[in-house]
């Protein structure tokens, strides 16, 4: 297993299996690089020698992906927590940090109150908690001048130091810019001798702010003071958050160690400051990178150098002997631990010796010539001055998080799950008893007594709203179902689709070998699709001598025809590249809806019926039917769902997926991707597709939207200022285009936000649950700034289910909140690859899965006469 990250932006992953609806989607793990430690070290770049050759022909390493954890809260590097220093030593960098906690003002100033009312109020438990100060309390900022100046930020921490009993014991300071809890004068001159040459050194301590509780200084002091404190409990921050590698519990079937820790921030809220904590796991294989070269050396030798690119670049490792993590960019065959490298006091030493000096590590792989790993240095690395390669000893790395093979494998699935997979009063406890931990520690009451400031030991309690349960339609009439099950699978049986699409002309292409599987699977298909009314007529079947990618491609050519409705193909194996040759042709070359099936899928006769259905209802969606609608009331609507998802293929592309309604019932869907570089998640193109959905509404309905909701996913909180400046704009701009100057929609736009570590639990007598789908928060744990609020969509059977955030940044709709919230949870029961509710807005579950397809598969723009139907599903 290779530990490969899973994010968003990249990641090789496995080729979507069609037949399978996609689940309701969770939140992974994310395992962010941290910062190299300052005696890391370092090489100047060389050119590879000419017998490694494998990863200068790979292009060299790759860029890391800025965007990725923008707004997942702040980061405070490990030197900064012993000195308590607040910055990177200079004005400038301060001052980028605290704008971190400045939150973009994107409510509309029309919105006064943006709670909602409708549904039964529902009490509930959440994982933030009160923090609470002495009455009159202040905190103080001062600048700090040297006279000489002092170049050296650890010479002018020391330097002020030296005056404890003035500033007392409780203080921030970055070597410029100072925090206390007691006022000085305005002016403060101290004098103080340098022992390297005994010169007097005057500091000048000037008063400049007088800081509110909820200044963005005070919240960047307060997220420093409480990550000490988790140093003072004996927690390691690993990336960006803190764990306890003493509780780390062992999986030794699958070589894996679950290492529990905590995510934490303290921010303003609605009323409030609050704390914000909740459980994290740091999953870590517990053999080494370099058991792992050994053991794909003997595996498959003749392929050895490529397997472990495939396997390592773009991984996350760990190096324990300092609890950093690191992205693997490339590797370095042309070095190994005996070479030496030049250290910061311009000596000379090896690998082994540096290790065994500064860590007491003894390197015992010296005979063989391992090689080593390339970390490149990230932006906010080289503004600190890391300007060279990070190389690392693959034997003192662990790679960290579960690779693609891990995640498809059941077993392991279940045995991690086990440990991660938290239920609400288990994980309640949890975090409550770690506060109390924290609470009764001698340090930690010394530390937050100094500041004034204490955090209440009880979770917050607040009021949600559980919304009208929402009625789910087919041809047949209402289905009947339970709102907290949210699953409407077995009402299903037996009723036609509220639009049927009859498969008369298509093509099934299989192996000899899986044909008795293809007969039977089409047999079972022209079974289950009169009751939903779908007509399945006899395929035009193709069989193949063998599966090699050029005999499916022919195959194809032969077989498609301008009358071709769908093509069917049954593949022996998942194979990555014979899957996207299939999806390329049938999108681009010969644009025909098709449908992949692993046989695999068709191996468990039990089985057939239910992978039929659900087969055939796909194709009913790729064919451009529809299978089940909720009541909308709003006419004339469009909803647009937008998503990015970076290019596979083309390093430093993104492609994103647009998705448009086209009905009164927002199920039939009108797409477009456009494309764009540096692995931004912000759209540049937005016009052209736009546009283009505007005109295709316009011929579908003989008119244009009279209203237009954007649901805009994979926004972090750092990046709702260029969206609301730079893709709003276009959206006005494209519109007006479309329409005309005299057309004047009625405009919202919603950034959505899955990746949030907000949680919510409800009392069952004693115990805590998961609240029901359809449970809405827009008090006290929302933000001031925003037109947001908290929904439930989604009903989970095992841990704690993750809400989803929704900050409504334009809106001129006209809608009330209880008509937005209504909106947006009555879209998330759209989605038909689930026939129950997902966590987002089906177009975004929609515009996802295309843009996934074209980032992950195609490479480039879909056939437009595709774009009337769901052909990505």
């Amino acid at each position: 297993m290779s530990g490969r990250a899973r994010g968003r932006a990249r990641g090789r992953a496995r080729v979507p299996t069609e037949e399978q609806p996609v689940r309701r989607p969770g939140e992974q793990e994310q395992a962010a690089a941290a910062p190299p430690p300052p005696v890391m070290p370092q090489h100047e770049p060389q050119a590879p020698a000419p017998s490694s050759g494998r990863a200068s022909r790979r292009g060299g390493a790759r860029e890391p992906h800025p965007g990725i954890a923008l707004g997942e809260g702040p980061h405070v590097p490990v030197e900064e927590l012993g000195a308590m220093r607040i910055g990177a030593g200079e004005a400038a960098e301060a001052g980028r940090r605290r704008h971190e906690y400045e939150e973009v003002q994107t409510r509309p100033a029309h919105i006064l109150d943006k709670r909602g009312t409708a549904g039964n109020q529902l009490p509930l438990i959440t994982n933030f908690f009160r923090m609470e100060r002495i009455p009159d309390w202040h905190m103080y900022q001062y600048h700090v001048d040297y006279n000489p100046v002092i170049e050296s930020k650890r010479m002018r921490i020391a330097l002020l130091l030296q005056h404890e009993d003035l500033l007392g014991k409780t203080r921030a300071f970055d070597g410029m810019v100072l925090f206390l809890p007691i006022r000085l004068p305005e002016q403060t001159e101290l004098y103080t001798k340098r022992t390297t040459d005994n010169v007097n050194i005057r500091i000048t301590v000037t008063l400049t702010n007088e800081l509110p509780p909820n200044s963005p200084q005070c919240l960047q002091v307060y997220n420093i003071i409480f990550r000490r404190i988790l140093a003072m409990v004996d927690m390691k921050q690993i990336g960006r958050n803190y764990y306890n590698p003493s509780l780390a519990i062992d999986i030794p079937q699958h070589n894996l160690q679950v290492m529990p820790g905590f995510i934490t921030s303290i921010l303003q809220y609605e009323n409030e400051v609050l704390l914000n904590c909740d459980i994290s796991h740091k999953i870590i294989r517990t053999d080494s990178v370099l058991d792992l070269i050994y053991d794909m050396y003997e595996r498959r030798p003749a392929t050895f150098h490529d397997d472990a690119i495939r396997c390592l670049v773009g991984s996350i490792v760990l190096t324990r002997y300092n609890n950093r993590t690191y992205r693997v960019d490339d590797i370095a065959w042309d070095k190994c631990i005996k070479d030496t490298f030049k250290q910061h006091d311009g000596s000379e030493t090896s690998y082994i010796d540096y290790y065994k000096k500064n860590y007491e590590i003894k390197i015992e792989d010296l005979d063989d010539k391992q090689p080593l790993l390339v970390s490149k240095p990230k932006k906010k690395d080289i503004r600190r001055g890391q300007k060279d390669n990070i190389y690392l000893v693959p034997q003192l790395c662990k790679l960290t998080g579960l690779s693609d093979e891990a995640r498809a494998d059941f077993n392991v699935m279940k045995d991690v799950g086990a440990h991660t997979r938290v239920a609400p009063t288990s994980r309640s406890q949890t975090l409550t008893n770690f506060l109390g931990q924290i609470s009764r520690n001698e340090k930690v009451q010394k530390e937050m007594g100094g500041w004034g400031l204490r955090f209440s030991p009880n979770l917050l309690n607040v009021i949600g709203r559980i919304l009208p349960q929402e009625k789910i339609f087919q041809q047949g009439g209402e289905l009947s179902y339970k709102q907290e099950d949210a699953d409407w699978s077995r009402a299903m049986r037996g009723n036609q689709l509220i639009t049927s699409v009859g498969l008369e002309n298509w093509v099934i292409i299989f192996t000899r070998k899986n044909s008795g599987q293809a007969q039977e699977f089409v047999q079972t298909l022209s079974r289950v699709g009169p009751p939903m009314g779908m007509r399945i007529s006899q395929p035009i079947p193709f069989e193949l001598s063998d599966d090699r990618n050029d005999s499916y491609l022919t195959a194809l050519r032969n077989s498609v025809t301008p009358q071709t409705q769908l093509v069917m193909c049954v593949l022996p194996t998942n194979k990555k590249d014979r899957y996207d040759a299939i999806k390329k042709f049938t999108c681009v070359d010969r644009p025909v809806p098709s449908q992949v099936i692993v046989s695999r899928t068709l191996a468990k006769k039990q089985m057939m019926m239910s992978v039929a259905t659900k087969v055939a209802i796909q194709l009913n969606c790729k064919l451009g039917g529809e299978v089940w609608a909720v009541e909308i009331p709003l006419r004339s609507l469009m909803v647009i769902g937008m998503d990015v998802y970076h290019d596979s293929a083309k390093k430093g592309r993104s492609v994103a997926g647009i998705i448009a309604s086209m009905n009164n019932k927002l199920t039939r869907y009108y797409s477009r991707v456009t494309f764009q570089h540096q692995h931004q998640e912000l759209v540049d193109g937005l016009a052209t597709p736009l546009i283009g959905a505007l005109q295709k509404y316009h011929e579908v309905n003989r008119s244009l939207p009279e209203r237009i909701i954007v649901f805009r996913d994979g926004v972090g909180d750092g990046q709702l200022q260029a969206v609301s400046e730079h893709e709003v704009p276009q959206m006005l701009n494209s519109f007006k285009i479309a329409g005309g100057q005299d057309y004047n929609p009625k405009i919202g736009v919603v950034v959505v936000k899955k990746r949030i570590n907000s949680r919510f639990f409800a009392r069952a007598g004693p115990q805590l649950t998961n609240p029901p789908p359809g449970t809405v928060i827009d008090t006290d744990v929302t933000k001031p700034e925003w037109y947001d609020f908290f929904l439930v969509s989604q009903s989970v059977k095992q841990g704690t289910v993750s809400p989803t955030h929704y900050n409504v940044i334009w809106d001129t709709t006209g809608l009330r909140p209880d008509h937005m919230q209504r909106l947006t949870y009555k879209l998330c029961h759209l989605y038909y690859n689930w026939p129950g509710t997902i966590r987002v807005p089906a177009p975004c579950q929609y515009a996802h899965k295309l843009a996934f397809l074209v980032g992950q598969s195609i490479h480039r723009d879909p056939s437009l006469d595709l774009a009337d139907r769901l052909y990505f599903l």
